[in-house]
């Protein structure tokens, strides 16, 4: 059975004769890892625990049918809990419409079940990009969704039962983007008019395919059930390297500066490529790898608690199991005899001693005690003693 932990950058990567990396956001990717590899994302008593126990409400957890969303009083009571208005799912509502054909949709299940947030994670690490896992479940050959495409690039895998994909490709405007200009992006068609074809098949458990973005697809199920989860993430482009040196202006006297709107031409004129000139100054200084690489440093952790430890003295104990918080692994810079490491966009200055022990857990993220203080070559008290510092600066949880 597969670590989620390792799903993509170990499992997937290795089921394909070429690198993965080149091959996302690019092209569309198929593979078959089996069963045995995905039973441990998801089961349907996952499923059923996390519906009662979290008890989601749309939009959350949605239905739809035949490209329509089902309206939400037909399937939820209305509740109060805690004097706050909210929606309740009738679990035998729920069935009835699953019965007639609505595919059922959960946004956000990394954030309800630790194996789908370990998988997420290490798509995370692979990509550099937020992830977020959506469950998509349906009976027969029903389908919830028209024909459409995605503002991100899609990783499906296929948990329970099969569904028929169709790929039809990129459509009529490249890298369309969720608050694009132009909203008549096209699905892409042979000479015969018809829906043209990248790929279609049916996927059974264990298969995984990527679609890129703006790609076109139909997916209908296959008879039976089917449950699958996409993992969507969205690449930073120009217009967010654009975005992040607009905000710079701020700090420039002349883009403060009052336009000079009832000035004469001669100085209108001047003023603008004043603008123009300073703009293309700063846009030469703004580094690609430089964006991208602040943009890493305030990458978000994935919410997470580990008392009583921050708040009690005592330090853990030999086989007490550390686990590393930041899902990308945070650059250290030396700052004379302290070590700086920025993590969801804070910046934290502890002890050069410090080093080696965050070294190691960026490497292997999970380990004991014990078993850390060997790999980072300090004594297992004192890596104790940082432990127990590092949780109250979030950085790492003790279970």
């Amino acid at each position: 059975m597969t670590d989620p932990g390792h799903l993509f950058t170990r499992t997937l990567s290795d089921a394909l004769p070429s690198p993965l990396l080149p091959l996302l956001s690019e092209e569309f990717v198929h593979a078959r890892l089996g069963a045995d590899a995905v039973r441990s994302l998801l089961t349907f008593d996952d499923l059923n625990r996390m519906l009662a126990t979290c008890a989601p409400e749309p939009p959350r957890l949605r239905l739809h049918r035949d490209g329509s969303p089902v309206p939400v009083d037909r399937y939820t009571d209305q509740a109060t809990s805690s004097r706050s208005a909210r929606r309740v799912v009738r679990p035998e509502a729920l069935y009835t419409e699953l019965r007639d054909g609505a595919s059922l949709v959960l946004d956000g299940i990394d954030r309800m079940h630790p194996p789908v947030a370990a998988a997420a994670d290490d798509l995370m690490r692979l990509v550099r990009e937020r992830v977020q896992a959506n469950l998509y479940l349906i009976w027969g050959e029903s389908r919830g969704f028209d024909t459409h495409w995605d503002d991100h690039d899609t990783v499906i895998v296929q948990i329970e039962g099969a569904k028929h994909w169709r790929v039809h490709g990129p459509g009529s405007r490249p890298h369309p983007m969720k608050n694009d200009t132009d909203h008549a992006h096209t699905p892409p068609r042979d000479a015969d008019g018809e829906l043209h074809a990248v790929w279609e098949g049916v996927l059974s458990p264990g298969e995984v395919i990527h679609v890129p973005r703006g790609w076109w697809h139909t997916v209908t199920g296959a008879g039976g059930v089917s449950m699958h989860l996409t993992f969507g993430f969205t690449r930073a482009t120009g217009v967010d390297w654009a975005e992040a040196l607009m905000r710079r202006l701020v700090d420039e006297d002349l883009f403060r500066r009052d336009l000079p709107r009832f000035a004469d031409a001669d100085t209108r004129r001047k003023h603008r490529h004043e603008l123009a000139s300073r703009l293309v100054e700063l846009a030469e200084e703004g580094d690609v790898d430089a964006f991208l690489a602040e943009r890493d440093a305030r990458f978000p952790r994935r919410t997470s608690f580990t008392l009583p430890w921050p708040v009690e003295d005592g330090p853990p104990g030999p086989d007490a199991r550390v686990e590393f918080v930041p899902i990308l692994p945070p650059p250290l810079t030396r700052e004379g005899d302290r070590v700086s490491v920025a993590v969801s966009g804070r910046r934290y200055r502890l002890p050069v001693s410090v080093e080696p022990l965050l070294a190691v857990l960026a490497e292997h993220r999970a380990l004991t005690v014990s078993e850390l203080a060997e790999r980072a070559g300090v004594d297992a008290a004192e890596a104790a003693r940082v432990v127990a510092a590092l949780t109250r600066h979030q950085l790492v949880l003790v279970r």
